[in-house]
């Protein structure tokens, strides 16, 4: 599933209509938790390698938000798809905490164990916050990074946020937690019913496109109902968090070409009018008109034309 709340109704423009090639399924561990990605392969028709593109989905999504994308590139690049900690293919973490520092570490695994730098990658919502801390851990790591609506919060959010005291945050993290404890996860009597929630959260999606991510996203239990495959401990904030001087910092460590992309419709607020995008070296922000937070499934072809043009420079 999706990591925000519903758009506004639109028609979607452009439905995906591509027959898929499947890509390998594989794990890696990370923090003794059994993590799962996708493969597109690693060679060319020649034998020779490709070079490493890595694909990082948002909250609460799955790998296989990616296949559109990967189906474009693949032929190119040697693209991998993480499920993150809690999502899709891969384990939940024993405890319940889901933080950036924990989801960082699982990707600097991830390409250790892939083992090819520098790497090119575009990346989602939460996923684009972890690949925007990573590459600026890794500077010499990263090549050309995308990060679609990965800045976070605004800066007036992160101040009513960072107004909260220590006790309270963790007081309310508790509470929180203590509330997901007691929650079980939803069950569709059908995937029908289970895709029909899908497009409620993203009415920009096409039919095929909402088809496709929710056969990926659930999982059938015994009874015959389907239920969303993250879990649910990952809907809950982590009361330890780098403010936002921090995060500018490493930001600031940031060395590769960047394309910062962010639809109009979202409700994320534009890093030009902010002053966020100041934090970096080398970036430039892509606004798509009439796209709500997945852009990259908003308006695929157009996002596709301007990733490839900012690869080719």
């Amino acid at each position: 599933m999706h990591d925000t709340p519903p758009v506004q109704d639109s028609s979607p423009r452009e439905p995906a209509q591509i027959e898929f090639t499947s890509p390998a399924s594989h794990f890696y561990i990370s923090q003794r938790l059994r993590l799962h990605y996708l493969d597109w392969g690693s060679l060319r028709d020649d034998g020779s390698e490709k070079p490493l593109m890595l694909l990082v989905h948002g909250g609460r999504d799955h790998a296989h938000n990616w296949d559109w994308v990967a189906q474009t590139f693949r032929d190119r690049y040697h693209i991998v798809a993480p499920d993150l900690r809690g999502h899709g293919d891969s384990a939940w973490a024993i405890g319940g905490m889901y933080s950036i520092a924990d989801f960082v570490l699982d990707i600097s695994q991830l390409l250790e164990a892939v083992g090819k730098f520098p790497a090119t990658i575009i990346s989602h919502s939460l996923g684009a916050m972890i690949s925007l801390q990573y590459t600026g851990l890794f500077p010499d790591r990263v090549s050309k990074l995308v990060a679609i609506e990965g800045l976070g919060p605004s800066p007036e959010m992160m101040a009513k946020m960072q107004g909260v005291n220590v006790n309270e945050r963790m007081q309310k993290w508790i509470a929180e937690m203590q509330k997901l404890a007691g929650r079980t996860p939803r069950r569709y009597p059908s995937m029908e019913d289970a895709m029909a929630r899908m497009r409620e959260v993203n009415s920009f999606l096409s039919e095929e496109q909402a088809r496709h991510l929710t056969i990926h996203g659930v999982a059938r239990n015994e009874d015959g109902t389907y239920s969303w495959k993250f879990d649910n401990y990952v809907r809950a904030n982590a009361p330890v968090r780098f403010d936002g001087a921090e995060v500018s910092s490493i930001w600031g460590q940031i060395t590769c070409p960047t394309l910062l992309v962010r639809g109009t419709e979202s409700w994320a607020s534009d890093p030009e009018e902010d002053g966020r995008i100041k934090a970096f070296q080398n970036a430039r922000l892509r606004n798509f008109e009439g796209a709500g937070h997945w852009v990259q499934h908003d308006c695929l072809n157009e996002f596709v034309e301007t990733v490839e043009a900012f690869l080719a420079e």
